[in-house]
């Protein structure tokens, strides 16, 4: 019975073995939660670039500046793709405009909005 209880220092290899599996699990579950909140983080940045190039794209349609399909904004290519329809005021038109990155699916901002196109000549 006293053969157990035998005076010792350090840890034995398998305690070192379960302490490095637990260590590499909960270190395997922080980079996962890491890498949702950048993904997290990535996605709301791109709503509120997104969000930016369509309110721009609303002003230069106001001020009847013709403008590209495609536009960069903080470095990445953003498409621009605007829909018209007519409103009960023939002097209206409404739009819906949809901002996705260049290459995806996608919109990463919706906006709609109304320009007057009676008043142009």
């Amino acid at each position: 019975m006293t053969a157990f209880l035998v005076d010792r220092d350090g840890y034995s290899l398998m305690e070192a073995i379960v302490a490095l599996f637990i260590l590499s699990i909960a270190a395997s579950g922080f980079l996962i939660a890491t890498q949702a909140h950048i993904d997290g983080v990535r996605g709301l940045e791109d709503r509120i670039v997104g969000q930016w190039v369509a309110e721009n794209r609303l002003t230069e349609l106001t001020l009847g500046d013709p403008t590209p399909d495609v536009v960069r904004s903080m470095g990445v290519d953003w498409s621009v793709r605007v829909q018209r329809s007519p409103t009960d005021d023939a002097d209206l038109q409404a739009l819906e405009i949809s901002v996705s990155r260049a290459n995806s699916t996608g919109a990463a901002a919706r906006l709609n909005g109304f320009i007057d196109v009676g008043a142009r000549t």
